[in-house]
């Protein structure tokens, strides 16, 4: 019944057939098979079907939430008897939003002392993919924005506050400042995350408060991509201190505070709001909470 479950969860998740049976390692027979066994045992039917995937029907829509429960709680309870027999051992599976790379390592690197039998697998993803991830249980916590945008049902534990930061070549103007003002930014020429990445969304918002104008004349999803811009010394960019800093290390750049925004935005851990977590999920939060800086 479980798999038949997580071939359900999977399907909607991706949409399509084949891609949710590639997802899953097994052949679409296989996966067409399982819906119906589930179909049959529910007694009634979940997806419409035409020549493609056609969607969940009502009834399927609300498996779904069941199924999403089941499988959680048969996964928590499987961990937690694992954790009686071993200790805390396993996979844990983090997406984090690109700006908080660095302090993603910190939060791992430290549960990872603790707790060496644990292993991870950790994705670079905007906050909305991160949500959605963690509500189809692809991943088990992600680390993201917690105040700016709606999160849902999620356990929190907050983490840091952005600080924001100017990087710029060394022989921009700015290069020798102690701080700059958002609004000194308007006619500067800029590479800025993607609009669908949240942290540009606040980046915008504090111009707007700042009463300046600003566009980004290269935009990318990928910081890297960021500060190889900046290295070249035509652009500047705007990223977080602590990720500013680290990526900056050894090349040609200047990092130079900018006055803080009204509002300081936290970034934090992020897991589904349920009763019991898993042991190991339940220690990453607490590490969490431990490297806390808020």
């Amino acid at each position: 019944m479980i798999d038949k479950l997580e071939m359900f969860i999977a399907l909607s998740r991706e949409g399509h057939f084949g891609k949710a049976a590639e997802s899953l390692g097994i052949a679409q027979p296989t996966l067409s098979a399982g819906i119906k066994q589930l179909e049959a045992h529910l007694g009634v039917q979940l997806v419409w079907r035409g020549s493609r995937f056609g969607g969940l029907t009502p009834e399927g829509q609300r498996v779904l939430v069941w199924a999403r429960q089941i499988v959680s709680d048969t996964r928590t309870m499987r961990e937690e008897m694992r954790a009686v027999r071993r200790g805390l051992s396993g996979h844990l599976r983090l997406a984090v939003i690109p700006t908080a790379l660095t302090s993603a390592a910190q939060l791992t690197a430290g549960f990872a002392d603790s707790h060496p039998g644990v292993n991870f697998t950790i994705l670079s993803r905007n906050s909305v993919e991160i949500l959605a991830m963690l509500e189809n249980l692809e991943i088990d916590a992600g680390v993201t924005y917690l105040d700016n945008e709606p999160l849902g049902r999620v356990t929190a534990v907050p983490m840091y506050k952005e600080r924001y930061t100017l990087v710029c070549g060394g022989s921009s103007r700015f290069a020798g400042r102690d701080e700059v003002g958002w609004e000194e930014l308007s006619s500067v020429p800029l590479c800025l995350l993607t609009p669908d990445m949240q942290n540009r969304r606040i980046i915008a918002q504090n111009f707007l408060e700042a009463g300046a104008t600003v566009s980004a004349s290269v935009e990318s999803n990928s910081t890297v991509v960021l500060m190889a811009h900046v290295e070249t010394g035509n652009w500047a960019t705007i990223l977080p201190d602590k990720h500013a800093a680290f990526l900056a290390a050894g090349k040609n750049v200047r990092i130079v505070p900018l006055k803080e925004p009204r509002v300081a935005h936290a970034v934090g851990l992020i897991a589904p709001f349920r009763e019991p977590h898993t042991p190991v999920l339940d220690a990453l939060l607490a590490q969490a909470r431990a490297i806390a800086e808020i």
